[in-house]
């Protein structure tokens, strides 16, 4: 088992394409203004001691000391001890509508991030259950197969967007379909199907296969994102909105009807997410009215911290970028290191 103590500082890792366009930049404004000196011929006369190769060295050596620090801030972790014990608890399967739609803004910041966020909130009070993660949008994959390990179970939820499933559409019923199977053998512990969607179904019908997972003991709850009223799907990373084939701004709009028929089918419980506090007691409220079941659940309790050896590994790439000047070392010039 792997993991950083400070996930968060891998974000900073995104400035590493910024740095190196900087980078990139400065060197062509500096071949313009050298170029404007004379040729290479007489820049080389005039700076004999330039070097070519340095100043990308030193960049590329202050490029690797800024991931491995950022690595080392991160805390990388490798699990050295784990143990058995037993718990009691459920196994539930969380699906998630990753369609175009779930980027409408009706709920704030829009339908993805608060279902995200939403899930995020429901995992941390599933200590003591068995979690799996399912995407859909035009069909359905399993982001995160069932397991006890909610660590994991968040840092596979922080990468969900909606360009993760290649086909676009909402195919609820084949979510549903992938949930019954993902569950493995049958054990004591009763189950559930979660799905977060707006009920924008386009693909099949869900409502057959949630009374096929109702009559394998399995129920299926609904979690309604979005407004009735709707709003307009931005298109990223422009100022527009999704058209239908007339140019018509599509306005897509909370499927209450569907989502409360599957959830009704499912033997399960309906909650729109107006607000996230209400539709998590709702919700827990019928997850705690399950029957739970004894499960060996493998933990780990011991964790080898890398961060000292990342910290070395900057200090020394740090020291060999300081003793490597931009200009050639006329010591070192008769053996052309650069």
């Amino acid at each position: 088992m792997f993991k950083f103590a400070h996930p968060e500082y891998l974000y900073l890792l995104s400035l590493i394409p910024l740095l190196w366009l900087f980078f990139i930049y400065s060197m062509i404004i500096k071949n313009k203004r050298l170029s404007k000196i004379g040729s290479k011929h007489i820049i080389k006369q005039l700076m004999p001691d330039a070097s070519h190769w340095r100043p990308r060295i030193k960049f590329y050596l202050s490029l690797l000391a800024f991931t491995v620090a950022l690595l080392m801030l991160a805390r990388p972790q490798l699990a050295s001890k784990s143990e058995t014990v037993k718990r009691k608890g459920v196994e539930l399967m969380i699906v998630l509508d990753v369609s175009n739609s779930m980027l409408a803004n009706d709920v704030s910041p829009n339908r993805m991030e608060a279902s995200k966020r939403l899930v995020s909130r429901l995992i941390d009070e599933l200590q003591n259950d068995k979690v799996g993660l399912i995407v859909f949008a035009g069909d359905a994959f399993v982001q995160m197969p069932i397991t006890t390990d909610v660590l994991s179970a968040k840092m596979f939820l922080s990468s969900i967007n909606t360009g993760i499933v290649p086909t676009q559409g909402t195919a609820i019923g084949a979510a549903i379909q992938l949930a019954m199977q993902s569950f493995g053998p049958p054990t004591a512990a009763e189950r559930a199907i979660i799905i977060i969607t707006d009920g924008e179904n386009h693909e099949d019908d869900p409502i057959i296969l949630a009374q096929e997972a109702s009559e394998m003991g399995i129920k299926t709850h609904v979690l309604g994102v979005g407004t009735p009223q709707g709003s307009p799907i931005p298109i990223a990373d422009t100022a527009d909105f999704w058209r239908d084939s007339e140019g018509n701004v599509v306005v897509s709009q909370l499927n209450e009807q569907m989502c409360k028929e599957i959830a009704l089918a499912g033997s399960g419980t309906y909650v729109q997410v107006d607000n996230t506090n209400t539709a998590l007691r709702v919700l827990k409220s019928q997850l705690d009215t399950m029957s739970k079941a004894e499960m060996e659940t493998k933990v780990y309790s011991a964790y080898d911290d890398y961060f000292r050896l990342l910290a070395i590994i900057t200090l020394v790439i740090l020291v060999v970028d300081v003793f490597i000047t931009e200009r050639k070392n006329h010591r070192l010039s008769k053996v052309k290191l650069f």
